[in-house]
C-alpha cells in the first residue's frame, strides 16, 4: 500500500534536515511548519512590547496580534464566543485550571467526581487530588470487554451527587475515540459538569465546540504544529464568569483596593501576568497551516496509516496490537513485542532512525488494567506516509527475530 503525506517534508525544518528520520512521536509532540517559525520570529521582529499595558503605538500592535491569534483559534476550534478561549501552557494546566479553581469552589464532601480508565495523568490526578482534599467520592469508569469505555457503568457512576465527569475526547495510549454525545448526555442529566481533555481530539479532528456539548474543553498548542508553552482552555461563558481566578496579578483585575479586590472581564480574568504572545502567534499560525490542508483530510490521512500499521504490526509474530479496531481510534497504534521491554524496543528502534514513544503514556492506571507495565506507541501525523510504518514494521520484525525467547 502507498499512502503519500499530506504535507510536503519540505515545510518542516527537522525533518527536511533529517531525510532518513521516521517521526512517528506526533502524539508526544508535532514537528513544526516554517510558517509557524515565521509567525514567531516576525512578531519579535515586527511587534514585541508588552500587550495591554502601553498606550503606544508598538504595544497596541502586540494587542492586536495577541486578539487575533485568540479570534482565530477559537473559530477553529469551533468556540463562536472568542472570549471564552483562554490562553494556558497547554492542556495539563488548562485541567488544573478547572480542577483547582471550579472544583474547590463547588465541589464538597460527599460529592462525587467521575473520570475513565483512559485517562491521561494530568486528566485524572487533578481531579483525584481535589477528592482527597475534600472528601468527595472519586470514581473510574471502566472499560468493556471489547476495550471501549463502558457507557452502562458510566451510567451507574454517575450519580445525583456527581459533580463532574472528566473524560478525554481520544485517548493518547490506545487511541480511542470515545463518545462525546452520549457521555455528555448521562452527565447532564444529573446537572454534573463535563470537562473534556481535547489534548487528542484539537490536532486531528473537527472539533466544534459550540456544537460538542461539554462544558470545558483543554487542549495543546504543541500537539497541532505549534509551539510549545501554548495552548488553552474553551468553556462556557456562564461557567467562567461564576469561576473565581486561578491566578493572581497584572491584568486580571479590574480594581484594587485596600480591602478587596475586583476582577477583570473574560479572557483577562483567568490570564494573570505577561502574556505568551508568541505562543498565541505561533499557534495561530499553526491552525491556518491545518485549515489550509482541511481536519476532515487530516482526520482520513491518519486513520488510513493507522489501519495500515495496526494490520502490518499484527502480522508480525509476538506483536500484540492493543486496543479498539482501527476505525474506531485516532491516528496511533499501541502495541507489545513478546519478551522484548517497551524500552528496549524504542532504543532499537532508534537505532534506526525510527523514533517512537514507550512506556505508560501517562496513563498508569490504564496500563494497570491491560496488565501490562509499558507499551510501544506509533503515532501518526500529516507529515507521515506509508513508507515510514514500512520501516517500523520491517524493524520491528527484525527486533523480534534477534531478540524473541522460544517458547
Amino acid at each position: 500500500m502507498s499512502i503519500k503525506s499530506l504535507a510536503p517534508r519540505s515545510d518542516f525544518p527537522l525533518l527536511a534536515g533529517n531525510p532518513k528520520l521516521h517521526y512517528l512521536d506526533s502524539a508526544a509532540t508535532t514537528q513544526k511548519p516554517q510558517s509557524v517559525l515565521d509567525a514567531i520570529s516576525g512578531y519579535y521582529e515586527r511587534d514585541n512590547a508588552n500587550p495591554h499595558r502601553g498606550a503606544y503605538t508598538l504595544s497596541a500592535a502586540a494587542t492586536e496580534a495577541y486578539q487575533t491569534a485568540r479570534d482565530s483559534i477559537a473559530r477553529f476550534l469551533g468556540a463562536s464566543d472568542p472570549d471564552t478561549l483562554i490562553f494556558t501552557r497547554g492542556t495539563t494546566e488548562s485541567l488544573n485550571l478547572i480542577a483547582t479553581a471550579w472544583g474547590h469552589a463547588n465541589v464538597k464532601k460527599g460529592d462525587r467526581i467521575v473520570v475513565t480508565r483512559l485517562e491521561h495523568h494530568a486528566n485524572f490526578v487533578p481531579w483525584q487530588q481535589l477528592a482527597l482534599a475534600v472528601g468527595a467520592d472519586f470514581k473510574i469508569c471502566e472499560l468493556s470487554s471489547e476495550g471501549e469505555l463502558d457507557l452502562t457503568h458510566l451510567s451507574e457512576l454517575v450519580t445525583k451527587n456527581t459533580k463532574v465527569v472528566a473524560f478525554g475526547h481520544v485517548s493518547n495510549a490506545l487511541g480511542n475515540v470515545n463518545p462525546v454525545a452520549d457521555i455528555v448526555a448521562i452527565a447532564h442529566r444529573v446537572g454534573a459538569l463535563t470537562v473534556c481533555d481535547g489534548a487528542q481530539s484539537a490536532p486531528h479532528l473537527n472539533v466544534g465546540f459550540d456544537s460538542l456539548g461539554v462544558d470545558a474543553y483543554a487542549f495543546s498548542g504543541h500537539k497541532m504544529l505549534g509551539p510549545m508553552g501554548s495552548g488553552g482552555l474553551i468553556a462556557k461563558r456562564d461557567l467562567l464568569e461564576a469561576m473565581p481566578p486561578y491566578q493572581m496579578g497584572g491584568d486580571m483585575i479590574s480594581m484594587v483596593g485596600d480591602g478587596a479586590t475586583t476582577w477583570n472581564i473574560l479572557p483577562h480574568k483567568f490570564e494573570a501576568g505577561t502574556p505568551n504572545v508568541e505562543g498565541a502567534v505561533g499557534l495561530a499560525a499553526a491552525v491556518a497551516y491545518l485549515e489550509k490542508l482541511g481536519m476532515d483530510n487530516v482526520h482520513a490521512h491518519e486513520l488510513a496509516l493507522g489501519r495500515y500499521a495496526s494490520e502490518c504490526l499484527a502480522a508480525v509474530e509476538d506483536v500484540t496490537v492493543l486496543g479498539p479496531p482501527p476505525e474506531r481510534r485516532g491516528g496511533l497504534v499501541t502495541f507489545t513485542l513478546r519478551d522484548v521491554h517497551p524500552h528496549d524496543l524504542s532504543q532499537l528502534l532508534d537505532a534506526e532512525n525510527i523514533a517512537v514513544r514507550a512506556g505508560h503514556h501517562c496513563a498508569q492506571p490504564l496500563m494497570r488494567a491491560l496488565g501490562v507495565n509499558a507499551t510501544t506507541r506509533a503515532s501518526f501525523y500529516v507529515y507521515n506516509e506509508s513508507s515510514d510504518v514500512d520501516a517500523l514494521v520491517r524493524a520491528v520484525a527484525s527486533v523480534r527475530d534477534r531478540f524473541a525467547v522460544a517458547p
